[in-house]
């Protein structure tokens, strides 16, 4: 393997790279590869027509439409099925505020729920927003299967997609008493007569101040964060919301370590009790490690996972300046760092493995493969479903991170973005590929193909070999390959002869006579061998 996986899986990889460039605007010219490089980070693929967009109207605009917000629609009935049939909701109608209390049926909708979010992902707008939701869903991790409540699962998801370019201490605030975390980390049942530290200690540790050589909370802190909490809870009627039931609330003084100076949180009766929750919170966004954190996480998901002593400071503390200075508003943190020299340095271009959601649905935006125009609606959640076991298969099991940390990927030193790639995962990821190519994806009843011929037909010169190489090298690959990979990969392309010519004859004779079978077969055969091969180099898996 010579590539820059083969780098990056040694021990070298571990530590930080020689970067001098900092957070001054790009001065490059903004072309192909700076706009790929640009996806691969922000969106799940890299499109030819997203890519020419952006290089025509400039990083600034491109930018823009990054941190457009989207609608998000309603997730509906699509899993009625002989054997499973909703009382309440007709087929094709959202069930979002139906409570049914059936396990049976609450399955269903949770799967048709995560197939939702693939969706999602699959038709997402060039916008950055459904990247941050993900962003945002390992950061505040729960687990959907955990809780088992449909219902409060999308309002938890709808949640993070509203705030994915909102604030960081509102989202916090919200997510403090949003049913489905409540539920997750027991805050539900956190009462004065037994304070139940779980999110008091994850609210500090995970979430906002973290784990850093200067976040020096106590275990007291902790136990005063457990008790401030005490009494949010869930209304176990109706729709299900939260509410503070102050009759639960611990009402003594709580007293803050010097962390965090020393801070006294006055006990107050009645509903007042509940404005100990916005203390608290103004107690943890005031400490400086709390902006400094999240920064690092930022940077740890769209930049690189290794945080050099000058990373730290060219890059993190400026950053957690402007996120202070903005009251934690996260978009100009995201505009500043994704418009930087330091965000567009090469030597951070193809440094960090896909994660299995990047891998697949990456895949599937960049190659155009579609659902068949004649799937139904119970095709596409069957389509939806196997992508969803697929993308689990591989790793990365959607709306199901494997503990309230997130996915260890995305936080655990040293592996960090190597633990995607496994004995184990490399070979899936090989078979997903050449399933694609060679048989399709197969759902319960429907087979989606990815059309390679469209995929090169959409290329400037789809009919010149060296050009269109450099094309799909550009699109799909975040470094060079060898000149012996190179050479290797137009080989099969003319099936070993030496004249490059015949490939612009094969294509030629190819669009002249699209039904003539054996046109088509001459093409296919040397390009499906060609994307075999390309999908499985070790640089395929880098972005």
């Amino acid at each position: 393997m010579n590539s820059k996986m083969e780098t990056l899986t040694q021990s070298q990889a571990w530590q930080p790279l020689g970067i001098t460039t900092g957070l001054e605007p790009y001065a490059g010219d903004f072309n192909v590869q700076d706009a790929v490089h640009l996806f691969r980070r922000t969106l799940f693929g890299v499109k030819k027509d997203e890519v020419d967009l952006a290089v025509v109207t400039g990083l600034s605009a491109t930018l823009d439409r990054l941190l457009e917000e989207h609608p998000l629609p309603l997730p509906v009935n699509d899993y009625n099925r002989d054997d499973l049939k909703d009382p309440n909701v007709p087929f094709g109608q959202t069930w979002v505020d139906d409570h049914t209390d059936n396990g049976d049926l609450t399955s269903a909708r949770i799967v048709s729920l995560k197939a939702w979010w693939i969706d999602q992902m699959m038709n997402q707008q060039p916008s950055l927003q459904q990247k941050m939701m993900l962003f945002w869903h390992n950061h505040f991790a729960t687990q959907t299967w955990g809780v088992f409540w449909a219902n409060q699962a999308y309002r938890h998801f709808k949640l993070l997609h509203e705030q994915a370019f909102g604030n960081f201490k509102v989202l916090t605030r919200a997510i403090t008493t949003d049913p489905q975390m409540l539920l997750y980390l027991n805050g539900a049942f956190n009462n004065k007569e037994s304070p139940d530290e779980n999110y008091g200690r994850e609210l500090q540790e995970l979430f906002c101040i973290g784990k850093g050589p200067n976040s020096n909370y106590s275990e007291e802190d902790v136990k005063m964060a457990a008790k401030v909490l005490t009494g949010w809870t869930i209304q176990w009627e109706g729709t299900y919301p939260s509410y503070f039931n102050y009759w639960l609330h611990d009402q003594s003084d709580k007293e803050f370590s010097s962390f965090y100076g020393g801070k006294v949180i006055k006990g107050k009766y009645g509903p007042d009790g509940a404005k100990e929750t916005d203390e608290l919170m103004d107690m943890i966004f005031d400490n400086p490690e709390t902006a400094l954190f999240i920064c690092r996480k930022i940077y740890r998901f769209f930049v690189y996972p290794y945080i050099s002593e000058e990373t730290e400071q060219n890059i993190i503390v400026p950053l957690a300046s402007i996120l202070r200075d903005n009251n934690y508003e996260i978009v100009p943190v995201l505009r500043t760092l994704l418009n930087s020299a330091h965000f567009f340095d090469l030597e951070l271009r193809g440094a960090m493995i896909k994660s299995p959601v990047d891998f697949f649905i990456g895949f599937w935006r960049s190659m155009l493969v579609s659902i068949p125009e004649n799937a139904s609606v119970k095709n596409n959640l069957e389509i939806r479903t196997s992508s969803l076991w697929q993308i689990s298969n591989l790793g990365q099991q959607l709306m199901d991170p494997p503990n309230v940390a997130g996915w260890p990927a995305y936080y655990q030193y040293p592996q960090y973005d190597k633990s995607w790639i496994t004995t184990d995962s490399v070979p899936r990821r090989a078979l997903t590929t050449d399933s694609f190519i060679y048989w399709g994806f197969w759902s319960e009843t429907l087979l989606t193909n990815v059309d390679l011929l469209a995929f090169i037909d959409q290329l400037d010169n789809p009919d010149q070999l060296n050009p269109m190489l450099d094309e799909i090298l550009d699109l799909l690959l975040a470094v060079p390959v060898s000149e012996l990979q190179r050479n290797q990969m137009k080989s099969i392309l003319l099936s070993g002869q030496a004249n490059e010519g015949y490939w612009n004859q094969a294509w030629f004779a190819y669009k002249l006579t699209p039904y003539d079978e054996m046109a088509r077969m001459t093409v296919e055969n040397r390009v499906k061998p060609f994307f075999q091969y390309l999908f499985q180099l070790s640089e395929y898996h880098l972005q």
